[in-house]
């Protein structure tokens, strides 16, 4: 066994980038070469640390080292001058304090936190900002991460792992009873002081289930892909509290196994394989862990939120209804006693040979193995089924129950399709069979649901082309009846016009022409009458 690690762990001594699925240690002060974690003790970081260092205090803390640097800020090791008492004091980046959406999650964060007064939920005291910077002060933590002893141990014994699993299920449980979510479950988030007391750490992605959903990124999972549950991965606005049991169940199958339940290349291929469902059971990869264990990390992993443990509540009762869980730590010499009050009946005070652990009282009842048994032989099966291919024409394939149920979530099988067990058989319809009847009646209901969403579509499109046509039909007629009125008005203006210039330039014609017509009508000698006479013609005359 190791002794007690001198080297001081601070929660959350790295503050993780949410968007960055990484499985290196946090809790390091002297980290490996490849660790993010800025290193204390090299004289050329130290000097280069000291000269960047431009405030010694802020507030009531009192800074002292940089302990780590992570994706949004940096965290020194400090002294609460009021209580003279060691603390972590946690500080936002330069660059992300400029950012309001930051600042508040930030904020978010340590509010949360401090919400949790839970001696399993790492404690958080202040938070406040002085000359643009925002900090806030969190408990120290003296001991190293569940996953720093995964990289030393290997594994963890059953007992041990079911101490730890304890522990952090009753931290969470303190989490949902007020609401809160803590998204990003994992070894590297669970802390073990050097006495042996586990706490659950970094509520950095914490979320309020009644909190305002902007504040949630959408479409991001947040969170750590190998530990994800696969609705987190779809989007993390709306999940819940399952969703840290299905990272807790991830991180106990990590503890007894030294394995991953599900890993790949890349968080793609990852997420696609917790899509499909399927992993090796802990039992199968470790013998030492009892079937009704393995069943429960099973439960607590089943890809649908409504397949696993309701509460914390139940995972507590279960894993203490094993009776395995140590007192105390057993890798952690002079470790205390501290597994939590709930699951202390039983408890083993030391850690009893693997094998020993499995008395046939507590192991897997007889109705567990048939129905597993069952499940197996149902999968095993080899069935004849007649369908439709892509071009509609009938088709004979073999597939196993497996392939089957995954052709009817793919559609390539429906309620239409036939199947037999045997070649001689006659052909019976595939919701007749037990192990199909609940996905083929699961498939209409989509089908129907997804003819009525695309019926509903075609008459919104319908509605809205009509809508559409109607302001352009309404747009161009109002365009031509402008233009026909104004043509109008123009062609009027250019008549009246012709007609007064014709006048202008005819009017002495038109003069002549209008005393002809007088005269024609019997009224030009009036006017010759009246006109006066000449004189010289006067004087001729006499």
């Amino acid at each position: 066994m190791p002794s007690n690690p001198t080297t001081q762990h601070l929660a959350e001594t790295v503050i993780p980038d949410p968007h960055r699925a990484s499985t290196e240690p946090t809790g390091h002060t002297v980290p490996p070469s490849n660790s993010s974690t800025v290193s204390m003790s090299s004289g050329p970081q130290k000097k280069k640390a000291s000269a960047k260092k431009k405030v010694a205090q802020l507030g009531d803390f009192k800074l002292k080292k940089k302990l780590g640097e992570g994706g949004m800020g940096v965290v020194y090791l400090a002294k609460q001058v009021s209580l003279d008492r060691i603390v972590a004091v946690k500080t936002l980046s330069k660059k992300f304090a400029k950012r309001e959406d930051f600042v508040k999650r930030f904020i978010r964060e340590a509010r949360s936190m401090a919400r949790l007064d839970h001696e399993n939920v790492v404690k958080v005291y202040a938070v406040d900002s002085q000359s643009g910077i925002h900090f806030c002060a969190i408990e120290y933590v003296d001991g190293k991460s569940a996953q720093d002893w995964l990289d030393h141990l290997g594994k963890l014994s059953v007992g041990d792992a079911l101490n730890i699993t304890l522990a952090a299920a009753t931290g969470l449980k303190a989490a949902h009873d007020q609401e809160m979510v803590h998204r990003d479950i994992k070894p590297d988030n669970i802390l073990i002081t050097s006495k042996g007391v586990t706490k659950v750490a970094d509520f950095g992605l914490a979320k309020a289930l009644d909190e305002d959903n902007s504040m949630t990124q959408s479409g991001a999972g947040l969170g750590t892909p190998l530990y994800m549950a696969p609705e987190q991965a779809r989007s993390a606005k709306h999940v819940d509290h399952r969703s840290d049991i299905y990272a807790l169940g991830a991180t106990l199958y990590h503890l007894v196994t030294g394995k991953l339940p599900y890993n790949a290349d890349s968080a793609l291929e990852l997420i696609l394989a917790k899509e499909t469902g399927k992993f090796t059971p802990a039992r199968a990869v470790n013998p030492d862990v009892p079937e009704r264990l393995s069943l429960m990390i099973e439960k607590m992993l089943a890809k649908e939120p409504e397949h696993r443990y309701r509460s914390c509540d139940e995972i507590i009762a279960d894993l203490s209804s094993l009776s395995l869980a140590t007192f105390a730590l057993s890798f952690i010499d002079g470790a205390q006693p501290a597994l939590p009050a709930a699951a202390r009946a039983g408890a083993q005070t030391m850690v009893a040979p693997a094998k020993s652990k499995v008395p046939s009282a507590l192991g897997v009842t007889s109705k567990m193995v048939a129905e597993r048994d069952e499940a197996k032989k149902r999968i095993e099966k080899v069935w004849y089924v007649q369908h439709h291919d892509e071009k509609g024409k009938k088709t004979l394939t073999k597939m196993s129950t497996a392939q089957v149920l995954t052709s009817i979530r793919k559609r390539i099988v429906d309620a239409k399709s036939r199947i037999k067990l045997d070649p001689d058989a006659e052909w019976q319809p595939i919701a007749q069979a037990p192990e199909f009847t609940a996905a083929i009646e699961k498939s209409l209901v989509k089908q129907r649901a997804s003819e009525k969403k695309n019926t509903m579509a075609d008459l919104y499109k319908q509605v809205d082309k009509a809508e559409k046509n109607r302001h352009r039909w309404r747009f161009l007629r109002n365009i031509k009846e402008g233009v026909m009125g104004y043509a109008s008005l123009i062609i009027y203006l250019v008549i009246i016009a012709a007609v007064l210039a014709l006048c202008y330039l005819y009017s002495k014609e038109l003069m002549a022409w209008g005393g002809q017509k007088l005269e024609s009508l019997g009224l030009g000698d009036g006017v010759e009458r009246s006109a006066p006479e000449d004189p010289g013609s006067a004087e001729t005359g006499e």
